[in-house]
């Protein structure tokens, strides 16, 4: 019994020391070496670097896109995980299907989809620009592909709590007379608020580190259409490696804030 105890034990060291190792290769000496980059010619060079004009347009636009996104994916979420865990109708199963597409989609086809739908060679081109409206290599464009890439998150993690809560709660509200709204604020509201946050801030993060889709639609025009991702790569390519870097610390300090509320919310929903 002790062997098997001791032999239990080694086990687990093992484990465990392999986790923290890759824990340390793939994301901790990562993230130092992003940072010992960013600050190698000084805290004055990081700053000037973020403060250019084309890198604050970049982060602009990307707070822009975001801010846009979110709110529209989060209503939808709701009003999707609502009705796939509340109802029974005919086309939930394709419903379900639909808001897990981006997971299966590479972002890059999603962007070329979106250029083959509103770019010149469509039929809806002509008609675009003749009310002077242009979604490709535009703003429009850009928030078009991270709605895309961002919408399963919020739906994704309301479903499986909403359906573990079930009905009754509602029915019963329903049955005292409250309607649709007092039943979705004062019930089903207070039971998933810590899930929806959750999936709001995993929404936010991958609508601000968005790439692939948002490069093919973008254009790559610097101080119009480049996201923070869009303008590390641009400036990596043209050798700044040290703004390069700058520029990603500042995409790494919001993916850490959202990362801290992020364990924030796991820890109440653990609750």
């Amino acid at each position: 019994m002790q062997s098997l105890l001791k032999k239990r034990s080694l086990v687990e060291r093992l484990l465990i020391g392999l986790a923290i190792l890759l824990f340390v290769i793939l994301l901790l000496l990562p993230l130092l070496v992003v940072i010992s980059q960013g600050l190698t010619k000084g805290l004055d060079f990081f700053l000037a670097s973020i403060g250019e004009e084309d890198t604050l347009a970049a982060l602009k636009l990307t707070l822009l896109a975001a801010a846009i996104a979110v709110p529209l994916n989060t209503i939808f979420g709701i009003a999707a995980a609502w009705a796939v865990t509340k109802y029974q109708f005919r086309g939930r199963q394709f419903l379900l299907t639909l808001i897990d597409l981006p997971f299966s989609i590479s972002p890059v086809v999603a962007g070329l989809i979106y250029v083959l739908l509103f770019g010149a060679q469509s039929w809806l081109y002509p008609h675009l620009q003749a009310v002077d409206f242009q979604i490709v290599y535009a703003i429009p464009g850009i928030i078009l592909a991270t709605l895309f890439v961002s919408v399963p998150f919020v739906a994704r993690e309301l479903i499986p709590i909403m359906e573990a809560q079930g009905t009754t709660e509602e029915e019963a509200a329903a049955v005292l007379g409250a309607n649709g709204w007092q039943i979705f604020y004062h019930v089903t509201l207070p039971n998933i608020k810590w899930a929806l946050l959750h999936g709001v801030v995993l929404c936010t993060a991958r609508a601000l580190g968005e790439f692939g889709a948002v490069s093919v639609v973008s254009g790559h025009i610097r101080g119009l259409t480049n996201t923070l991702p869009l303008q590390i790569e641009i400036l990596y390519n043209e050798y700044n490696i040290v703004v390069a870097f700058s520029v990603a610390m500042l995409l790494l300090g919001l993916s850490l804030i959202l990362l801290f509320i992020r364990q924030w919310t796991e820890a109440k929903l653990a609750r």
